[in-house]
């Protein structure tokens, strides 16, 4: 009987014993896959995703912030994070200022691409602010070949590039890079061929559709992912 009751113990003890399931694998966070695109963007998401967005944004563009402000933390947790959908950003430049931001904030490639442009938006008012009317005169009394470094100097570019990991030096090359400028130009007639014709102007799986703000926008990618 003691035996017995030695083996019923022991049986106790097994089945108290606490059980270790196996911890699943964790889920790609598609946020942290950034690249470039043939068109000139930079595109994060999962690149098999059912649903596909462009969008042709201005740094300098003040409804392209409000989108940036109100849309992004929705698009990427519900839609990019997830693998439901890649998220496209392709510059569409307007003017001078445009050109030194946007020249800044691809210097970095890739991965710095959208934390930059994030800071760029977050703070559009007070660097383009910089540039008041006696400050522009003075710009463009300048050589051409000296416009966009002393834009990104009179606004402060160089030290939000700084911030993130580009140095002064690179980011003023960057500026003066009269190739990468012309770039910028090409990029924006190829637009204006696509039927863009303001910012921000959104595509979904290659279709144009009427939305310039998320509430717009997301009845379009949950009929695309339908």
């Amino acid at each position: 009987m003691k035996v017995a009751l030695a083996a019923l113990a022991a049986l106790a003890l097994v089945g108290a014993a606490p059980h270790h399931a196996r911890k699943a694998a964790p889920a790609t966070d598609w946020t942290k896959r950034v690249v470039d695109t043939p068109d000139g963007g930079f595109r994060m998401g999962n690149p098999n995703a059912r649903i596909q967005i462009v969008e042709y944004g201005s740094l300098t563009c003040p409804h392209c912030r409000h989108f940036a402000e109100t849309a992004m933390k929705p698009l990427l947790s519900q839609y990019i994070r997830t693998g439901k959908a890649t998220y496209e950003y392709r510059s569409l430049v307007l003017n001078g200022i445009d050109i030194a931001a946007t020249l800044v904030a691809r210097c970095g490639g890739a991965s710095r691409f959208f934390p930059v442009a994030e800071e760029l938006y977050a703070t559009q008012a007070t660097w383009v602010g910089k540039v008041t009317d006696s400050e522009s005169d003075k710009l463009n009394a300048l050589p051409p070949d000296q416009q966009m470094l002393a834009v990104a100097r009179t606004t402060g570019l160089l030290s939000i590039a700084a911030k993130h990991g580009i140095p002064s030096a690179k980011a003023e090359a960057c500026v003066s890079d009269p190739a990468a400028a012309e770039q910028l130009e090409q990029a924006a007639q190829a637009a204006e061929g696509n039927g863009v014709q303001g910012t921000p102007t959104f595509f979904v799986n290659g279709k144009q559709v009427a939305a310039g703000d998320w509430i717009t926008l997301e009845p379009f990618l949950k009929e695309a992912g339908s």
